[in-house]
């Protein structure tokens, strides 16, 4: 008798772990498959025979380091011998040696490996490693990688107000092309520009409107405006500040849907929502002034000089008396987590539109249809920009799962590498144009989050022949779809999350699930369980990303509808 795909999958992750898990290098990574960071190859596809590198290490050792030094490494590689590369600076070396594989597996293994020696030893972004000119390396660039330091110097454009507190520069030319191009190419008409940019929309909203939930693009718009004020000094502007909830057994998904009644009862109030104390930015790799904070991993909730006010504020006993300044302790639990829901745009959770798939079925309404919709307006607020920080997680993460298979795809532009030199300079449509296309990753791609653990605790836990099952359907509609990035909460074992989390170390712990996170949300489909708060809340942030219409397959009900 055949074994089902299903089976034949789950049997080909089986024994691939095992046969990682034997390595003591590989170990690293297996924690890493298990805790969520892995690609699979989708109904009988192999895993790739080469060992993807160290994850866990990989996260720590390469993002810690001081970006603020410019990196000292140099490759070289042997163009005469066929698979051999080794980094000057610390003599580290890794070769492949003779086997019977073709030459081409081979010099994608030496170019995969290669990427991996800067990505580990470089001390700057390691986009920006590939951005020095012809003279810097002979690499090829690799698709998957992000100009992180690029990408955070527009944002930060993009999330500040111009002169005379005017709106950002929301239209009209896009990233790189606007950053250093718009000012050259229309020098004296700044301000009449400016009025263009009043009615624009947030650039982190991608998609169409019928693409998003109703009025995504009003409310993003309508958040920034109330976090960012004109004059953050203003006497009669009242702040909410708040550290984010750190209660024994509270995860990730917990903290960001508490964050998210928080601003509820802000824009309620009309104070301005301060965050503070975030403990999974408390660890080594959070540095300087976002050090145990959430602008370690995104850009802040609100305008610095509002923050500077805020904490001004909470020094003086008159901004407590008149209430000018409120806090978590202010408020219950209940108003918190099930509280009123802003109706300033009106009840549009009302129009949403059905396309979650519970059992074959579209869920077409439930009753708690206003705090889905207003989590993920939270969510997408919040995590609006990634930080330098983040970037470079993703960047470590794509090279991970995709790096090997890319090499691939790249030497097929350059048959002659390493013997054939690369030019790395770039032209004008690359540099200001083509960047700002998103990274590579192999499309189209299906994001599954299994949840397990002790989450039977607050559910029924689903096995994983129930998510194939679901996986099996979307590949019937989409027979080019050959690829999951399939992420969980933890190993298998009755140990309580808090504890697996203890055990990984706070910056282990908080890297891979939202690294996860984001990836999911990025993905082309997803399928999850609705009764875990954080399928919820990545659900949420792909119904503000563009991905409504790529719906939504649950191995269950949430437990609350």
């Amino acid at each position: 008798m055949e074994p089902t795909p299903q089976k034949s999958l789950e049997r080909v992750i089986s024994q691939r772990a095992v046969q990682m898990s034997a390595s003591l290098q590989c170990k690293t990574w297996v924690l890493g498959f298990f805790c969520g960071i892995c690609i699979a190859y989708l109904f009988l596809v192999a895993f790739t025979p080469y060992k993807a590198a160290e994850f866990g290490a990989g996260f720590t050792n390469s993002l810690a380091a001081d970006s603020t030094n410019s990196s000292s490494l140099s490759l070289e590689v042997d163009k005469n011998a066929e698979c051999d590369f080794s980094t000057k600076d610390n003599g580290n070396s890794a070769k492949f040696e003779g086997s019977n594989q073709p030459s081409d597996v081979k010099k994608a293994a030496l170019l995969y490996s290669a990427w991996t020696a800067v990505l580990d030893d470089s001390k700057d972004s390691y986009g920006e490693f590939f951005n020095r000119g012809p003279n810097r390396t002979s690499l090829p660039r690799p698709p998957y990688v992000e100009d992180c330091k690029m990408n955070v110097e527009i944002n930060r454009i993009l999330d500040l107000r111009g002169e005379n507190g005017s709106l950002p520069r929301w239209s009209l030319w896009k990233g790189k092309l606007g950053l250093e191009l718009f000012r050259v190419a229309f020098p004296s008409e700044e301000q009449k520009l400016q009025a263009a940019f009043q009615n624009a929309s947030p650039p982190w909203v991608l998609g169409s409107d019928e693409d998003n939930f109703p009025l995504t693009r009003l409310v993003q718009r309508h958040l920034w405006i109330h976090q960012h004020p004109q004059n953050c000094n203003k006497p009669n502007l009242r702040f909410l500040v708040a550290d984010w909830a750190r209660l024994p057994g509270f995860g990730i998904g917990a903290q960001l849907a508490g964050m998210a009644g928080l601003l509820a009862i802000a824009i309620n109030e009309n104070r301005i929502l301060v965050t503070g104390y975030y403990n999974r930015a408390d660890h080594g790799g959070c540095q300087g002034s976002s050090h145990a904070h959430w602008s370690c991993y995104f850009f802040p909730e609100a305008a610095q000089e509002c923050r500077d006010r805020a904490n001004d504020l909470m020094k003086t006993k008159e901004a407590w008396d008149d209430h000018i300044i409120t806090v978590k302790d202010n408020y219950t639990s209940k108003e918190i987590w099930g509280g009123r829901i802003p109706r300033v745009w009106g009840e549009p959770w009302n129009y949403l539109q059905p396309t979650t798939d519970v059992d074959g079925n579209l869920l077409r309404h439930h009753r708690k249809m206003d705090w889905r919709w207003w989590r993920a307006q939270a969510l997408r607020y919040l995590m609006r920009f990634q930080s330098e920080y983040t970037c470079r997680l993703l960047n470590v993460a794509r090279h991970s799962a995709f790096g090997l298979e890319a090499a691939e795809m790249v030497l097929k532009t350059i048959p002659g590498w390493p013997k054939e030199s690369v030019d790395s300079s770039l032209s004008d449509i690359e540099n200001f144009v083509w960047s700002n296309h998103k990274p590579w990753i192999p499309r189209p791609i299906l994001s599954i989050h299994v949840r397990m653990g002790d989450k039977a605790c607050e559910m029924k836990v689903v096995e994983f022949e129930n998510y194939m099952h679901l996986a099996e359907r979307i590949r019937k509609k989409f027979p080019n779809l050959n690829s999951i990035w399939l992420s969980t909460e933890m190993q298998i074992g009755n140990m309580s999350m808090a504890a697996y989390e203890a055990s990984l170390g706070r910056e282990t712990s908080t890297n891979y699930p939202l690294v996860n996170f984001i990836m999911a949300t990025d993905a082309d489909f997803f399928i999850g369980a609705l009764g875990s708060t954080w399928c919820f809340l990545i659900d949420g942030m792909r119904n503000t990303g563009g991905k409504v219409m790529a719906g939504y397959l649950s191995v269950n009900r949430d437990r609350f509808w």
